[in-house]
């Protein structure tokens, strides 16, 4: 199979990094991507600014692609929006790659040639076939190996509570929206409006408070913040005692949302259904609480991957996350932040079937701790492993550097010095490399700022 290409699905940062790693080692490589150019999932939150600084978003090999193509690289320190990610970045590198990436090319299924899951023969020796649907029809490509960077973004979770679509929840889908909303475009959609907004985590917080300053240029724009949860608790962050600046001030914007009246929280909802009231829609919870009517719904509950077309190769996936098992303790959102999360690479993120791989968001599964140094790291060594260089695939390091790197969504239009990580090492603590070698036992190492904490 060495003559084979390498199948990248998605042309995203982590797919294109991992082409830009296959052609370093002088590999062939097919890059497939559903939409209409690279990035295309990042452009469609083209308006959502990063907490990652510029310096944290350029993988090393693709850096240098570029480079010998003469691009020059973004200021290190600015943070990007999402088109800006797209536009100086993701689609330059589609470029310099050439005719290796293929745009509207959608991966409708894997498998071992010939054999469908249940098989044990051959499947060490044939190659896999990748099923791709074009606007030209459909075709098969055999590949050596699969590296699955498609991400979430397709797959937001849903309203309902129990993690399925609420009783008529799809029917009212013109009502709901699954995405930071665009209010500089979008305003007319919620001023003077009754919104709901669904999700504790950055993305919610971010849109709570766009919202609550239409609210508060609006009057009679009202914004209802939904919570599963039984308490606010530590919903917000920790205000100015965060490690985090911008985490804190994003929390404290929200909170004084709250306490400004411009938004009302409800906590311990859970909704079961969605039931129509004119143009208006009805959420109630599963213990039979129903809010007033509102106009539109926000749901900003996380992603999931979509493992539909993964169903005739053998993965071992965690029951929980959804995520490669040996990854899932290492990026449990009960114990990591993505400033926190170890290390990993080939070892970490093979399956049972063999050169098949899951990289980037997706490869974590249901758990919102991501971040594109790690995604970075981990193409570097899967290419590393599919070459035969174990040697390399087995040496994994991770840089942090000084504030938080979490991909994410940030404050609207933030100037750089108000946008910072969203969970990471403390303000002020050193950099810090992380190896990993074969054989060794996993070790966790916790520093304080000033270096005089360890564990």
């Amino acid at each position: 199979m060495d003559g084979l290409p390498v199948v990248v699905v998605g042309a995203g940062p982590t797919g294109l990094a991992a082409a830009a790693r296959l052609v370093e080692r002088g590999l062939s490589t097919v890059v497939l991507e559903a939409g209409g150019q690279a990035g295309a999932a990042v452009a469609q939150w083209y308006h959502v600014r990063l907490f990652s600084r510029w310096s944290e978003l350029v993988d090393p090999a693709a850096r240098a692609l570029l480079e010998s193509e003469g691009w020059t690289a973004p200021e290190g320190n600015r943070y990007p929006t999402g088109a800006q990610w797209a536009a100086e970045y993701l689609v330059p590198l589609a470029a310099a790659l050439g005719d290796r990436v293929r745009l509207g090319a959608r991966v409708v299924g894997v498998a071992r040639r010939g054999r469908d899951r249940v098989v044990d023969a051959g499947r060490d020796s044939e190659p896999l076939t990748v099923h791709v649907r074009t606007a030209g029809g459909e075709e098969r490509i055999a590949a050596r190996a699969v590296i699955d960077a498609s991400g979430t973004w397709t797959t937001p979770n849903p309203l309902g509570g129990d993690g399925l679509p609420a009783l008529g929840e799809q029917a009212a889908v013109d009502r709901i929206g699954y995405r930071v909303p665009d209010l500089a475009s979008e305003a007319g959609r919620y001023v003077g409006k009754r919104i709901a907004v669904a999700g504790s985590g950055h993305s919610a917080l971010t849109a709570l408070v766009a919202l609550a300053e239409l609210a508060e240029r609006h009057p009679g724009t009202h914004v209802t913040w939904l919570l599963r949860r039984g308490q606010v608790g530590a919903v917000f962050g920790g205000g100015e005692a965060d490690q985090l600046p911008a985490r804190g001030a994003l929390g404290l914007k929200a909170q004084e949302a709250a306490r400004a009246g411009h938004v009302e929280v409800v906590t311990g909802f859970r909704t079961e259904s969605v039931e129509r009231d004119g143009d208006r829609v009805v959420l109630v919870s599963q213990d039979g609480h129903r809010l007033e009517p509102v106009d539109e719904v926000v749901v900003l509950t996380g992603f999931r991957p979509d493992l539909t077309w993964l169903s005739e190769v053998r993965l071992d996936l965690d029951p929980v996350l959804q995520a490669p098992k040996e990854l899932a303790p290492l990026i449990d959102p009960n114990v990591h932040s993505c400033g926190t999360v170890y290390p990993h690479g080939a070892a970490d993120l093979r399956h049972p079937e063999p050169g098949v791989y899951l990289v980037g968001m997706k490869s974590y599964g249901r758990a919102p701790t991501f971040l594109a140094l790690t995604g970075y790291e981990q193409v570097r060594s899967v290419v590393a492993e599919i070459a035969g260089d174990h040697e390399a695939a087995g040496k994994v390091e991770l840089t942090l550097p000084e504030t938080g790197v979490c991909g994410g969504s940030g404050v609207f239009d933030a100037p750089a010095e108000q946008v910072g990580g969203c969970c990471g090492a403390p303000a002020g603590a050193r950099e810090l490399t992380l190896t990993t070698r074969p054989g060794l036992p996993r070790v966790r190492l916790t520093l304080g700022v000033d270096g005089s904490q360890a564990a």
